[in-house]
């Protein structure tokens, strides 16, 4: 289950509250889910209760307390407990969640992510004529975009987007590499404009973002070779694989990393920090790379539903690394 997935749920089961009778509010058109915080537990958690306490005229408690149950028994919930004054803590049915994400991150592909939090909001970017200024600004209009917003750039003063400048012209690295080193640093960071965005090994993150969504299409390949395609299911520990050895991490991590990408999008769009995406699209290639040689099966061995659930997540993987390389205006290659 999708954050944006997850936010319909407890929206669904605040309007079955209300059509009981149990709740007296408008429900909101839209609610927040994030990750639990200090006193927290399980995979999200949402303050739903707290927004309707006052016009429900009860404690943010008693309205977490109505919610719960509705949100219970939705499908894809394992449970829900309540926390501090009223937070509702949601932990997933693992097996559920791990097919349903995959699935709707295949069926959206590269715009899996995209969504409306910045729906009708025009924010108006005035930079300086300067090189990093003017990519971060071209790269924010698309991250914007995916969120339903619209940027608009300007060179005008006061400026309000001024990263700090590249100490020299990035045009020699080329377009990607270039890119890449005015994107990825922190705004308020010096970017390096060196060679070592150029070399093809593990030591260059940019090298190994492209080439982790070079082998999502390379395994998809090879398992059609083998005639079997991917299909989102349960998750094995990586070490219940056959070709698995014991140092092989179990995927959970990739799935986490690649549930979090749609609020990694839009932080980056409200916080204007396409850093943001680059750092995640990192984190989310070497989770990948982390199990990619489980992916296919090894000599005699018969394709089974685990190959093929790590095909598809091996394939969602590929999905957002592309959707994300794109938003940066960085080719995502096929082969590398």
């Amino acid at each position: 289950m999708t954050p944006v997935e997850l936010s319909r749920t407890v929206l669904r089961a605040v309007r079955r509250a209300v059509e009981a009778g149990e709740l007296s509010v408008v429900v909101p058109e839209r609610v927040q889910v994030t990750v639990p915080g200090a006193g927290g537990c399980g995979d999200y958690a949402t303050n739903v209760a707290l927004r309707l306490a006052r016009p429900a005229g009860r404690t943010a408690g008693q309205v977490a307390g109505i919610i719960r149950p509705y949100l219970r028994a939705a499908p894809g919930i394992a449970d829900v407990a309540v926390t501090g004054p009223g937070f509702l803590n949601i932990s997933l049915d693992r097996a559920a969640a791990t097919g349903a994400l995959v699935s709707e991150i295949l069926r959206r592909g590269s715009r899996y992510g995209h969504g409306d939090a910045l729906a009708g909001q025009v924010i108006e970017l005035r930079v300086p004529y300067d090189t990093r200024a003017e990519v971060v600004a071209d790269t924010l209009v698309r991250i914007v975009g995916s969120q339903g917003g619209r940027a608009e750039v300007r060179h005008a003063e006061p400026v309000n987007l001024r990263p700090v400048p590249a100490p020299e012209d990035p045009a020699l690295l080329g377009p990607d590499a270039a890119r890449w080193a005015l994107l990825h640093p922190a705004p308020h960071d010096r970017p390096r404009i060196t060679a070592d965005h150029l070399v093809q090994r593990a030591s260059n993150p940019l090298f190994r973002v492209r080439y982790a969504h070079a082998r999502t299409r390379a395994l998809s390949r090879n398992a059609a070779a083998l005639g079997y395609t991917g299909a989102p299911g349960d998750l094995p520990e990586a070490r219940d694989l056959p070709n698995a050895t014991s140092a092989s991490p179990a995927p959970l991590a990739d799935l986490s990393d690649l549930a979090e990408y749609p609020r990694v999008l839009t932080a980056a769009a409200t916080h204007r920090s396409p850093d943001r995406l680059a750092r995640h699209l990192v984190t989310v290639a070497d989770a990948f790379l982390g199990y990619q040689h489980t992916v296919l099966p090894l000599g005699d061995e018969k394709p089974s539903a685990a190959h093929r659930a790590r095909l598809a997540l091996a394939e969602a993987a590929g999905a957002v690394l592309a959707g994300g390389l794109s938003l940066l205006g960085i080719s995502a290659p096929e082969y590398l």
